[in-house]
């Protein structure tokens, strides 16, 4: 288990492999965990770097407010920790939101950027929006995380055969600390940097189910502002892509990592 600290906060992140660093960050109320299907294929290539966010798996749980800045700082803070140079990034979910933070705030330490169902905005605009995040957040913070627990795992993992899959998900979410889950929850609302995405540069992945929470037409949307980015749709998948697909997610990544540029385009300026 390795640690480091970060403003008042230790985090815990775990390494695996040699090569071009590849850093791998879940969603919210998630943790390194999750990325147990990418693990054994990803670092027979690229040095694996995971981050347990603050408030989340087994880093601390501070009392205070969070937001995606501070996770990106957080992030940032351990590149630095481990001296990494610029990285490749995947983030599914809201791990995806402080990837695209990252991109705005700090282009020089990306070799590339992968967006795994995700936004690079979540506003409360219309009414049916504010009803949506009211219900969400009534639900959130009135239901036991192991209830929630249970519902997420049914609606990620529906098939019978995914028994397993709805089990292990449902017993991890309820491992979650519900007071840093809901400052966690609160951090994702009416955050944004869809006004800056444009000057992203590095190569960008946007990876969408088919079958997820936001549609596909919302990425493509999105993805169009991105210079050179392009979008995968991943069939027959929900939200949590690298555990229902993994062979076809972990392909659909290397196949777009293998195509990136190997050394930085000038002094850490790949992105």
């Amino acid at each position: 288990m390795a640690r480091f600290e970060h403003e008042g906060c230790s985090l815990h992140y775990e390494e695996y492999g040699q090569g071009q660093p590849l850093v791998l960050l879940h969603g919210l109320g998630s943790s390194c965990q999750d990325w147990e299907l990418q693990i054994p294929e990803l670092a027979a290539r690229y040095r694996l770097i995971l981050l347990d966010l603050r408030g989340h798996g087994r880093s601390d749980k501070p009392r205070e407010r969070y937001s995606i800045a501070g996770f990106s700082a957080d992030l940032t803070a351990l590149l630095d920790h481990l001296d990494t140079g610029p990285v490749h990034f995947v983030g599914l979910s809201m791990g995806g939101m402080v990837g695209f933070q990252l991109a705005v705030d700090h282009p020089e330490r990306l070799r590339s950027l992968t967006i795994v169902n995700s936004a690079p905005a979540v506003k409360v605009r219309t009414r049916d929006d504010y009803w949506q995040w009211a219900k969400r957040w009534t639900l959130a913070r009135v239901l036991p995380l192991r209830t929630i627990g249970k519902g997420l795992a049914a609606r990620l993992f529906p098939k019978p055969e995914q028994a397993g899959l709805r089990q292990k998900m449902a017993e991890r979410w309820a491992r979650n600390d519900k007071r840093a889950y809901l400052a966690s929850f609160d951090a994702i609302v009416n955050w944004g940097v869809e006004e800056r995405i444009g000057r992203i540069t590095c190569p960008t992945l946007i990876i969408s189910a088919d079958h997820d929470y936001t549609p596909v037409a919302l990425k493509e949307r999105y993805t169009a502002l991105i210079p050179g980015a392009r979008l995968a749709v991943i069939a027959d998948s929900r939200h949590a892509t690298p555990l229902d697909q993994p062979h076809v997610f972990n392909q659909t990544l290397l196949q777009f990592l293998a195509a990136a540029p190997t050394t930085s385009q000038g002094s850490l300026s790949t992105c």
